[in-house]
């Protein structure tokens, strides 16, 4: 129980309402996916989708914002080896996505230390908070970051959209 506690937040974002200066990953932190981490961030992607079926929501599509925003969390997390929902400059999600261009904000789950995509998955489905926000329905767009820090371990962000 402890190593959960330590890979997930201690809660998963539901849309707050945000306002203020917005502060993101620089363009560097938000680089292309390498193949391993696109490899990650497509089968994410698609059992994040399995599960959505499974549970009678549809399935998401990926959307590049989402995505953006996701990597440039996932690498600032990797590159300060700090995990949490609050990113660079004190920002959160919706400020972070929405300053990738993507205007209706849904939730976020974030992980890190998992080896696989199914790995990952499941412990986000293990999870009441990042359960609900796969599961809600009302999300139709989905953007995963898979980030590799220095000393190797994956850090993992996952947005959804309305």
């Amino acid at each position: 129980m402890r190593q959960l506690l330590r890979r997930f937040a201690l809660a998963a974002l539901i849309t707050p309402a945000a306002a203020g200066a917005v502060m993101i990953a620089s363009p560097a932190e938000a680089a292309p996916a390498k193949p391993t981490e696109q490899a990650l961030q497509t089968e994410i992607n698609r059992l994040t989708n399995v599960q959505r079926t499974r549970h009678g929501c549809a399935a998401t599509k990926v959307n590049a914002q989402l995505t953006t925003a996701a990597r440039g969390h996932s690498a600032w997390m990797a590159r300060t080896r700090q995990f949490s929902h609050t990113g660079s400059g004190g920002s959160n999600f919706v400020k972070r996505v929405k300053a990738a261009g993507y205007a209706k904000p849904s939730s976020e789950n974030i992980a890190w230390g998992y080896r696989t995509a199914s790995a990952v998955v499941d412990g986000w489905m293990n999870s009441p908070g990042h359960r609900a926000n796969i599961l809600n329905c009302k999300s139709k767009t989905v953007g995963v970051g898979v980030v590799y820090a220095a000393n190797g371990a994956p850090y993992y962000t996952q947005n959804f959209g309305y």
